[in-house]
């Protein structure tokens, strides 16, 4: 494929106003999760992005009718699925492969699973998901891949061993499908499992507790057809939160999904940069203190994600690019992946001054003038914050790798030019 290159001229104040787009971490399961019922299924609001193709392209390998009715809404036709073996190389691009293996498992009675890919930000286990099919009736046999067969799953007291959001979603999906009841415990409740649950529920499932960490699934019902809305990005907002910090801009999030931000003002917050609200809509004005609160004592602050609904982990690496623009000191502590705060060292490059102290715990300065670069996008987040960082440098900064950023942020340099950036997108050499 040809190398694609975003070349960023920095410094420029930007204005207006943008919509999020949907939740990409809840349309992949919900896609998944049209492969359940033998009815159409209509998804408005799905983002165009590389992960939700990739999935498009797996669940029509296995026979299902899929097709793009417009820009954003998908129809899904599950009459026929086929326990076929999924194809390594998609698989091999996207975590969100792995949420086949429920819904096909409960069609199919078997699946074989490839090994997952998706972002390298450390080690991302998927026991979780095999030892929660496993309560439900499902048998593992591993060598290079996973294949599961459950001639019959039942409902059953299933403890997660750990709140992993995809591993919640595979069980709800399965759980939908097993004759009986489900008690699923220690479950993820961030709102793209919640959307997954509304969906399951707008199919005909029978879910309480949505939103809690305890949910019952009576499964075993008739699923049939439905018309689903994905909510919006709370990611792709609080990126846009920063974005407005670093460069010192005004913008209006439409439709933001105000209701599931209130860990997200508050980490922002305690950088100095304050958002208001009109009805759905997120407002951050340009006049921000960017002043990071220390706390009682004068002691130097901590910011650290944590499961739902704390701050999210994958709104650090925008979070760390904040800090750089922001007077004071803080600690950053990312808690969840062991190689998430590798990028850093693409920042210190442009001038930030970042003391990473482990792999779990950067040190930020600021503010910094940051000088534009050369840099590289190594995962989804790190890249849209090292666009970030582009965009408030002085010069002009050349990413390369930016197919990263597409696969989780639809047409961003479209959408942030709107607003009055200067971002070529630019592959091998011509724009």
């Amino acid at each position: 494929m040809p190398a694609v290159q975003f070349v960023v001229e920095g410094g420029r104040q930007l204005s207006g106003t943008i919509h999020p787009s949907g939740n990409k971490n809840a349309a992949l399961p919900i896609i998944a999760a049209a492969l359940l019922t033998d009815q159409r299924v209509t998804l408005d609001n799905v983002p165009r992005i590389a992960d939700t193709e990739t999935l498009v392209d797996l669940v029509r390998s296995v026979g299902t009718e899929i097709r793009w009715t417009a820009r954003n809404t998908l129809e899904i036709h599950a009459s026929e699925v086929r326990a076929a073996s999924l194809d390594p190389a998609l698989c091999a691009r996207i975590r969100a492969s792995i949420l086949l293996a429920g819904p096909l498992l409960a069609r199919c009675g078997e699946i074989r699973l490839p090994p997952p890919g998706g972002d390298v930000i450390g080690r991302r286990r998927v026991d979780t998901h095999f030892l929660a099919f496993e309560q439900l009736g499902a048998t593992l046999s591993a060598d290079g891949g996973y294949h599961l067969s459950a001639p019959k799953l039942k409902g059953a007291d299933v403890f997660l061993d750990e709140p992993s959001v995809t591993a919640t979603e595979n069980a709800l999906m399965v759980a939908a499908a097993a004759s009986g009841t489900t008690v699923l415990r220690n479950a993820a409740s961030e709102p793209h499992v919640q959307d997954l649950a509304q969906f399951l529920v707008a199919l005909g499932a029978q879910i309480e507790g949505i939103g809690t960490n305890t949910m019952t699934i009576s499964g075993g019902r008739t699923l049939g057809a439905a018309r689903h809305r994905i909510g919006p990005d709370h990611i792709e907002v609080g990126s846009f939160v920063g974005l407005a910090a670093v460069t010192g801009s005004a913008l209006r999030i439409a439709n933001a999904g105000v209701e599931y931000l209130r860990a997200v003002r508050m980490g922002f917050e305690r950088m100095g940069v304050v958002c208001e609200t009109e009805g759905d809509d997120l407002i951050v004005s340009a006049s921000q203190t960017r002043e990071i609160q220390p706390d009682l004592g004068g002691h130097v602050p901590k910011l650290e994600d944590q499961p739902w609904p704390a701050f999210p982990a994958d709104l650090m690496s925008i979070a760390i690019v904040t800090a750089t623009q922001c007077r004071g000191l803080i600690l950053m502590h990312e808690k969840m992946f062991e190689s998430r705060m590798f990028f850093v060292d693409k920042l210190v490059s442009m001038g930030a001054r970042i003391v990473l102290c482990d792999p779990h715990r950067a040190l930020v300065a600021g503010p910094s003038e940051l000088r534009g670069a050369t840099v590289e996008s190594p995962d989804i987040r790190a890249g849209m914050a090292i666009l970030l960082a582009a965009l408030c440098a002085r010069g002009t900064s050349r990413i390369n790798n930016v197919g990263q950023i597409d696969r989780g942020y639809e047409r961003i340099d479209e959408r942030l030019n709107l607003l009055g950036a200067r971002i070529e997108r630019v592959t091998d050499g011509k724009a």
